[in-house]
Order: C-alpha cells, then structure tokens, then sequence
C-alpha cells in the first residue's frame, strides 16, 4: 500500500495510491461509516475503521494506528476504488493531479546514517566506519515532491545525496535486532541535500545538512508488504537527466533492522520517526571536477519498488 498526504482545496488530506489514482482516506471511511456490509471481509474491516470513530487526522496518527488498521484500511480503500467516484465526492482523485506533499509534515526525528555504503566512505577519503554514524536533520529540512530545493545564500557547495529511508511506525526502545521489522510503518525515498563548504568548514554536519528544503521526501510511504527485500534495491540518482548516483541497498554496510535496534538502546524510537539510511558513491563533491546543483536544475532519487522523488532547483 502507498500512503500518501496531498493537497485540496487548499487542505492537507490522507489518501492511498490505488492504480493512477488517489483514494482519499477520509472519503474512503465515509462509505463504511454507516449502515451494513454484506461482505464478511469489508464488513470486518469497516469495523476496524470505525473504532477510531473518525478518520485519523494526519499520517503520524495514521501510522500509530497500527498494522491492523492499515491492513484494514486496503480493504476499504479496495472496495472504494472500485465503487469509484459515484460513491462519495471526492473519493477518487487521479494521481497525476493530486498535489502530493510531504508524507510526514513533521517528523519527531529525521536521523541519517553517515557512511553507510563502504565505495561512498572511500570516494570521501574515509574507511568505513567500525560502529554507525548518526546525524540529525532539524524539521525545516522537509518538503515534499516537486517542492523547490532553495539553495541558502551562504553557499556554492549544495551538493545531491540519494537515499533509502524508513518510516518508524511504533513506539519503542531497547529494541532486540530480530524484532526490528515491527517496528517498521514503511519505506520512502529521501534526498540529504548537503551545503558541503558548510560541513566541511563547520568540521560537523548539523548545519550544512539542516538548511530550509534540504531533506525532501516521498513521494510516499510504500508499506512493508510491498517491499520483501528492502536490502536489494536498486538506488540512484539524475541530475538533469544524467544518472549520477547508481547503486543497490544491498551495499548497506549496516543494515535496517540493526540500525533500528542500534540507536534504540540510547534513544526512544516515535511513530513518524524517519531514519535516512545513507547515499551510495557518485556525490558532487567526490567528482573530477566537482559538480554542485545550481538554480534551474532538476534532480531525481530513485528506489527501486518504492518510487521517484522529482524536485526543482532554485536561488536563493
């Protein structure tokens, strides 16, 4: 299942890809608010649906409800693709004309793994490293699809980085590595716009990293059902075209589910939590000569199974 968060009529809305549409969660559980079901299985999933008594109000409520709630929420959102727009208005909307945003608006924590793919450390001058390297991104990072990366005043050097990313879908710490799965909501792709004279200058990362718009995400969150091997992907990215970055999840050094189990022996893992996963070799700053983004640009990440994140490039 896709989940996604779009934009009507100037409101932000929940809705699933179903095919090329978009069935809108909230137009989805008006159709099984009432009355009976003559289906045992759409009858046991509306019951699902209606103990909330509502639909959920953004995707971090949305994810919290559980995997039985999603499980059940394909179901209904099955049954109301194939009822269609006479059904309820707004039920289905066409994809290519859904204002998709950002998946999760806010999240708690958008924790990135520095590193991670063993020829990216090396075309930097580095090792890989013995132990994860964690950063943070802070909130004004996130935008969503077709949002513009705005290029800070204060730097030449922003540079591409294409990443896998998790979506954290359950509460929890002290998480043993074999029960990291439950934990996972979903998958989205994640682009870490990087100002690299900042990180390098700054001799940390936290302010080349965290610039309004440099975390762009979606362009939505592809449920673990969907995805049976999250570590044989194929991941890349272009740049105007051109394919820059090209790699595959399996070249993790450090894997999902140890990464999850890792860092939640220090810190509590939140529902709509985002761990970014790290960017294969191919960045700008590593190439003879160098290549940075610049205004007028348009960069695509791509995973395989999960989908295509598109943003523009634009000034300061």
């Amino acid at each position: 299942m896709k989940l996604v968060t779009y934009e009507l009529a100037r409101q932000s809305r929940l809705g699933v890809v179903a095919g090329e549409s978009v069935v809108d969660v909230a137009a989805a559980y008006g159709t099984v608010a009432k009355g009976k079901i003559g289906d045992k299985k759409l009858a046991a999933a509306a019951d699902v649906l209606r103990k909330l008594g509502r639909p959920p109000a953004d995707m971090i409520e949305l994810l919290g409800l559980g995997e039985r709630y999603r499980k059940a929420l394909a179901v209904v959102v099955a049954s109301a693709a194939a009822a269609g727009k006479k059904a309820v208005k707004g039920l289905v909307l066409p994809v290519a004309k859904a204002k998709l945003r950002a998946p999760i608006a806010h999240p708690n924590k958008i924790t990135c793994i520095g590193l991670n793919y063993a020829d990216h450390a090396r075309e930097g001058g580095h090792e890989p490293p013995p132990a994860p390297i964690f950063f943070l991104k802070s909130h004004n990072t996130i935008c969503g699809p077709g949002d513009p990366i705005k290029l800070p005043p204060n730097s030449a050097q922003v540079d591409y980085e294409a990443e896998f990313a998790v979506v954290i879908g359950k509460r929890g710490s002290r998480i043993a590595e074999s029960d990291a799965q439950k934990y996972i909501a979903g998958y989205m792709c994640l682009h870490d716009v990087s100002a690299r004279d900042m990180q390098f200058s700054d001799k940390q990362w936290y302010r080349g990293k965290s610039c309004d718009t440099f975390a762009p995400t979606g362009p939505w969150i592809v449920t673990p059902d969907e995805v049976p091997d999250p570590h044989n992907l194929r991941i890349s990215l272009t740049l105007n075209g051109e394919t820059l970055q090209d790699s595959n999840t399996s070249n993790l050094i450090f894997k999902v589910p140890f990464l999850i189990s890792y860092l939640s022996q220090s810190v509590t893992w939140e529902v709509g939590d985002l761990i970014s996963t790290g960017t294969p070799p191919g960045v700008g700053f590593a190439r003879n000569p160098q290549v940075f983004m610049k205004a007028g640009d348009t960069v695509s990440v791509t995973v395989e199974g999960i989908g295509t994140l598109t943003n523009p490039v634009v000034g300061p």
